[in-house]
C-alpha cells in the first residue's frame, strides 16, 4: 500500500506481510518495549477504578442503544449543529468526503491546512486527495510528523510512530526539519525540534482539519480529546475548522460523555483523564474559528451495522487497548495489517469494508482467538466472537466461488456417502481393503499425490477391519 493511498484499503494479504515483518528484529523490539510499557500502566490505572466494570457497561449500552436509532440521532446532531452556525455535509464514502474538504479549501484558495491526528483522514486518504489538489496539509501530532516526515505509514492507532526508536527519528528530523544539524536523539531535543517546526505553522496557516472522537446530537458538540495541545491550537488559531467524522461517533446526550470521559484515556494513554479535552459547538463571534464544517462519513459503516453478529464492530471509541494486549499485533507491529486501522479491531473492522474478495479476508485470521483483546475492551467489543464470524463468511464464500473444484465434488461425493447407511459400509470396506498397499507397521506414513498433504506432518491410523456398526451387529447376534 502506497503511503498516500487510502487506509482502508488493503493490498496484499497477512500471512506474506506478516512473514516480511516477523524478519524485522528491530520492529519487533521497538513494538515488544513500547506494547508492554503502554500495558502495565494501563493496568495499574484501571486497577485504582472499583467500578471498572460497572463503566465498561454503561459505556457499552450507550453504544448499542445508539447505534438501534443511528438514523434519528444523526439527523439531531445535523440539526443541532446548523442551529449553532455550523455547515453540516454528508459523504456516503472518502471519494466524497475528500471532495468536500477539498472544495471547501479550494474555495479559500487554501495552499496549507493544518490537520489535528485522524484516523478517519487516513481511512480516506484525505492527505494524497489534497496534495493532488495543489493543498499542503501538515500534520500536528508528534508522531504523525514523524510517520510524514519519514514518508512512512503509521502502525499504531493511538501511537503511529511507535515502530520507530529514538535514532531514526533523529535522523528523519535532521533530513526533514530545519535547523537540525547538531540535533541529539534525546526526547526532549526531539520534542524541541518538532515544536519549532510547528509553532511556525500554527500562527501562519488559517485553516485546519479535525477528525472526532465523539459528536453529541443534543447539543451538537463536537469533541477531541488529546494529550499533546497541538489539537487545542488547531482548534482555536485557525479561521476555518473541518471535521471529519465517522457517523457512529455520535452519542445522544450530554451525560453520556462522562463515561467515555473515564474509559478511553484510562484505555488508550494509561492517563487518568486526557491532559487536553477539548469540546465546541457551532461557531461564536470573537472566539475560534468562524467557520465550522461537519463531514459526516459513511465508508462502508452501513453495511457494517446491517450485520448484526458484527454491529458491535461500530462501539469502539480508538482507544488501542486491543493492539497492546496482541500476542500477533506485537510480533507483527502494525504494517502487516495493510490498514489504518491495525490489529484486533482492524482485523474486524477493515474487512467488513473492503468488498470481497480482498486481501483484506486475511485479516480475520490473523489472531489467536485468545478473548485478551474482549477482556481489555473498555466498551465489550467481542472481537474473537465477530472473527469467528467474519471467518465464517470467507468460507462460505470460497465455498460458493470453488463448488466446482475437484476438491469440493469430493467433498460433496463424501457427504452423499456419509449420509447413506449403505453406501457408507460399502465405502468402509473398500478402504479397508485399499490401504494395505500403503501400511507400514500398523500405521499410513504417506500417502500418494494429491493426499499426501494428510500424511506430511503425521501418520494416519489405519481403518479399522471391522465397522462400529458390524461389532455391534456381531454383538446382538
Amino acid at each position: 500500500m502506497s503511503v498516500d493511498s487510502p487506509g482502508i484499503i488493503v493490498e496484499r494479504a497477512f500471512p506474506a506481510a506478516a512473514r516480511d515483518a516477523l524478519r524485522d528484529s528491530q520492529l519487533r523490539r521497538n513494538i515488544g518495549k513500547a506494547t508492554n510499557t503502554i500495558r502495565a500502566k494501563r493496568k495499574a490505572v484501571v486497577a485504582e477504578m472499583p467500578d471498572w466494570q460497572d463503566l465498561r457497561d454503561a459505556g457499552y449500552a450507550i453504544k448499542r442503544d445508539t447505534l438501534r436509532h443511528l438514523d434519528r440521532h444523526l439527523l439531531a446532531l445535523e440539526a443541532s449543529v446548523t442551529a449553532a452556525g455550523g455547515t453540516v455535509h454528508w459523504a456516503r464514502d472518502g471519494e466524497e468526503a475528500n471532495l468536500i474538504v477539498g472544495d471547501i479549501l479550494a474555495g479559500h484558495q487554501a495552499k496549507e491546512v493544518l490537520k489535528i491526528k485522524s484516523l478517519t483522514t487516513d481511512e480516506i486518504g484525505l492527505n494524497g486527495a489534497l496534495s493532488a489538489r495543489g493543498i499542503e496539509p501538515i500534520e500536528t501530532d508528534l508522531a504523525e510528523v514523524i510517520v510524514q516526515k519519514g514518508h512512512d505509514r503509521s502502525s499504531h492507532i493511538l501511537v503511529p510512530a511507535i515502530h520507530r526508536n529514538r535514532a531514526e527519528i533523529r535522523e528523519i528530523f535532521k533530513r526533514e526539519l530545519p535547523d537540525t544539524e547538531h540535533l541529539t536523539d534525546e526526547p526532549r531535543d526531539l520534542a524541541d525540534a518538532a515544536r519549532r517546526y510547528l509553532r511556525q505553522k500554527f500562527l501562519t496557516v488559517p485553516y485546519a482539519i479535525s477528525g472526532a472522537n465523539f459528536a453529541v446530537a443534543e447539543t451538537g458538540s463536537v469533541a477531541i480529546f488529546e494529550s499533546e495541545g497541538n489539537g487545542r491550537m488547531c482548534l482555536t488559531l485557525p479561521r476555518v475548522l473541518i471535521s471529519i467524522m465517522g457517523i457512529e461517533k455520535v452519542i445522544p446526550r450530554w451525560a453520556d460523555m462522562s463515561a467515555f470521559l473515564q474509559l478511553l484515556p484510562r484505555s488508550s494513554t494509561a492517563e487518568r483523564m486526557n491532559p487536553y479535552n477539548s469540546v465546541w459547538s457551532g461557531t461564536r463571534a470573537g472566539e475560534g474559528p468562524e467557520e465550522f464544517h461537519l463531514v459526516l462519513l459513511d465508508n462502508g459503516r452501513s453495511d457494517v451495522l446491517a450485520d448484526e453478529p458484527a454491529r458491535d464492530t461500530l462501539n469502539c471509541i480508538r482507544c488501542s487497548a486491543c493492539l497492546n494486549i496482541c500476542p500477533v499485533y506485537e510480533r507483527t507491529g502494525g504494517r502487516a495489517y495493510g490498514s489504518t486501522y491495525p490489529g484486533p479491531i482492524g482485523a474486524i473492522l477493515t474487512p467488513q469494508m473492503n468488498a470481497p474478495p480482498s486481501p483484506a479476508d486475511s485479516l480475520p485470521f490473523a489472531s489467536s482467538l485468545c478473548g485478551a483483546c474482549y477482556e481489555v475492551c473498555p466498551v465489550k467489543i467481542d472481537i474473537p466472537r465477530i472473527l469467528v464470524h467474519l471467518r465464517g463468511k470467507v468460507v462460505a464464500a470460497r465455498r460458493a466461488k470453488t463448488a466446482l473444484d475437484g476438491e469440493a465434488l469430493v467433498m460433496a461425493a463424501m457427504a452423499r456417502v456419509f449420509e447413506n447407511p449403505r453406501l457408507y459400509a460399502l465405502a468402509h470396506k473398500a478402504a479397508a481393503i485399499g490401504q494395505v498397499p500403503f501400511m507400514r507397521d500398523g500405521a499410513i506414513k504417506s500417502l500418494p499425490g494429491p493426499l499426501a498433504g494428510w500424511t506430511a506432518m503425521r501418520d494416519l491410523t489405519p481403518i479399522a477391519k471391522q465397522s462400529f456398526r458390524e461389532w455391534w451387529k456381531a454383538r446382538d447376534r
